[in-house]
């Protein structure tokens, strides 16, 4: 009777310690211990769990740990470590009794990977950590692994620089043949990226098959498609064999890294069309400020790297360029690139880009030549300006400090020389805005989508300082139209200040008549005709003001051009000196013509009467269609 109350009691304990081991699991602190020397032995790390673990029964047999550190007790730098929230694995519990771990399911959550961020070679040397030689670990299988909002921080304390990858959610299936497929999401800089991997199983001293898959629509024109054999040998990753896509453009090359301190990457890389940047971003508006949002480029000071990138066809924006071929070295955050016979619209380009990122704000510098290109197309892939078409000429040194745009722009120093020939001014008539200058100031280019300017040659040099471009041979040629000037153009501000006097030229082809010479002491019926006074252009390069260069102008108009009238100038005359005789700049008939119909223009405002019949003297050759062309281009008619 006493036996049988005994084991009655003994089996309700037993009952109870079942439920309470099935409901709360066991508390397992002993362990703790174990886990942390059986690790150590069989890898060589160390792993630290200061937080609470647990073995569970129900509802299968789990191990769950809080709060864990991974690290390599021969690192010097403490700053690399892997730490996670929590661990918990999942596995049959005969595999545990059997000494065989054969683990169904192992969950990540909250995962940080810390990697220092090495600045210099020689410490990077230093801190590399012998390699460990940890015991013959006992084999151990898993089938899959989950990682819940995981994190990668790349950091340097003493620079106080730190980029994330975060927000990373992956899952990685391993089959019986230990084939690897991992897919999943993270955020590069704040914005979204996926990916997919798929290896074969790893052979000793055998490459790896690899293929990936990755897309990132914020930072990438296309997704990558690549394949490649990796191979590890101690810190030396070897990349071989790449091939893939990038968007609609196929590429091939090969890559190492040597991975035993600060990074020293090799690359090189072929493709058949490389996209970078954004075609579809939309134009700023016009006038509006460069932008001042901050660029990055202190990463180049953790990366030593050997670059070669060659295309058939490169697009940057909404630029083209084919062929490409670009050779770059990156060391000690000093960046070098050049670029040779760079194809660019029926053209080429030569030059070197240097970038300093080793000051806290970086220093720019570019040297460039540009032969027989076309203007519009590199202008308004470039800076959104189509308004100058032609074969473009141009050499440029240009240095500049900043971490935006505006930055850049407002602190460029150093010369430039353009010129423009055989092409055109699109939206603008020139001629028209010098007739309406006789009449009045103007607000504006008086933009014309069906107007242009033809042009036989715009060119200019320039010396650049804190931004500003300061000219004084500024010159346009062109059939009708002549101007020379000087000035100032402000980059930063986007802004003009030039001084210009523009001409109209008496002859349709902007050229003596036929078997007469434009050389000094020739005949005169080709000499341009001017306002008489200079011109300014002031304001914002989008729409500045356009004046006749006298005092109170734009106070009072009227009464200036009243005076203008009276002095008689120019345009504002008979003549471009004040006489009408046939030594005048523009003597003869058609000078007189174009004397009387901008003077019968300018004081009724309505048509202007044609020459007198029989006012044409004897022996002169009819310039009626001289004439003709000259009040189309004049009066818009």
């Amino acid at each position: 009777m006493r036996f049988s109350r005994t084991a009655g009691i003994a089996l309700a304990v037993l009952i109870a310690a079942a439920a309470l081991l099935l409901s709360i699991g066991i508390p397992s602190g002993a362990i703790t211990s174990a886990i942390e020397t059986r690790v150590a032995r069989d890898t060589g790390y160390r792993i630290a769990i200061a937080g609470s673990s647990k073995v569970s029964l129900f509802p299968g047999f789990s191990v769950t740990l809080n709060d864990v550190t991974l690290d390599d007790p021969n690192d010097r730098n403490p700053d690399r470590r892997l730490s996670v929230a929590s661990i918990r694995a999942e596995l049959p519990l005969g595999s545990v009794i059997s000494g065989a771990p054969q683990i169904t399911a192992l969950t990540l959550i909250r995962p940080v990977l810390r990697v220092p961020l090495i600045r210099d070679g020689a410490a990077a040397a230093a801190a590399a950590p012998p390699a460990a030689t940890p015991a013959r670990p006992t084999p151990v299988t898993i089938a899959h692994i989950t990682v819940q909002d995981g994190v990668v921080i790349m950091a340097n304390t003493a620079d106080r620089v730190e980029d994330r990858i975060d927000g990373i959610n992956a899952a990685i299936d391993i089959d019986a043949e230990r084939r690897v497929t991992a897919g999943g999401e993270a955020r590069l800089g704040g914005r979204p990226a996926t990916f997919r991997i798929k290896a074969d199983a790893p052979r000793e001293g055998q490459p790896l098959p690899m293929e990936l898959t990755f897309a990132a629509p914020d930072w990438l024109n296309g997704a990558i498609a690549a394949k490649a054999e990796v191979r590890l040998r101690g810190a030396l990753l070897q990349i071989n064999g790449l091939s893939g896509t990038l968007g609609d453009g196929a590429f091939n090359g090969w890559a190492s890294a040597d991975l035993s301190g600060k990074p020293q990457l090799k690359l090189d890389l072929d493709f058949q069309r490389l996209d970078l940047g954004d075609p579809r971003r939309q134009p700023a508006p016009a006038g509006a400020p460069w932008s001042d949002a901050r660029f990055d480029l202190t990463f180049l000071n953790y990366l030593d790297a050997q670059l070669r990138l060659s295309a058939a066809e490169l697009n940057l924006g909404a630029a083209h360029f084919a062929p490409a071929s670009i050779d770059a070295r990156l060391s000690g955050g000093t960046l070098s690139a050049q670029f040779a016979q760079l194809g660019v619209y029926d053209g080429e380009s030569a030059g070197q880009l240097a970038i300093d990122a080793r000051p806290r704000t970086p220093a720019i510098t570019l040297r460039a030549d540009f032969k027989n290109v076309r203007a519009r197309p590199l202008l308004a892939g470039l800076a959104d300006f189509d308004r100058i078409d032609g074969k473009l000429q141009a050499e440029m040194t240009l240095r500049a400090d900043g971490d935006s745009v505006r930055a850049v722009m407002a602190s460029l120093g150093g010369t430039a020389s353009v010129a423009v020939r055989d092409g055109e001014i699109r939206g603008v008539n020139v001629a028209q805005m010098i007739r309406r200058l006789t009449t009045t100031p103007l607000s504006g280019w008086e933009a014309n989508s069906t107007e242009t300017t033809d042009l036989t040659e715009l060119a200019a040099s320039f010396r650049i300082a804190q931004g500003k471009a300061a000219t004084t041979d500024l010159a346009l040629a062109g059939p009708l139209v002549r101007m020379t000037g000087a000035g100032t153009i402000d980059l930063g501000a986007k802004a003009l200040a030039l001084r210009v006097e523009p001409k109209l030229v008496l002859t349709t082809q902007g050229q003596a008549p036929q078997g007469q010479s434009t050389a000094p002491g020739s005949s005169p019926a080709a000499e341009p005709v001017g306002l008489g006074i200079p011109v300014v252009i002031d304001g914002p390069w989008a729409s500045p003001r356009i004046y006749p260069d006298i005092a109170g102008v734009l106070d009072d108009p009227a009464a200036a051009y009243a005076r203008l009238r009276a002095m008689g100038q120019g345009l504002f005359g008979g003549t471009g000196d004040g006489t009408t005789g046939p030594d005048g700049p523009a003597g003869g008939p058609l000078g007189e013509s174009i004397g009387r119909l901008i003077q019968q223009g300018l004081q009724s405002g309505g048509g202007a009467r044609p020459p007198a019949p029989g006012s044409a003297q004897p022996g002169r050759p009819d310039n009626q269609p001289d004439v003709n062309a000259i009040i189309k281009q004049l009066f818009g008619r």
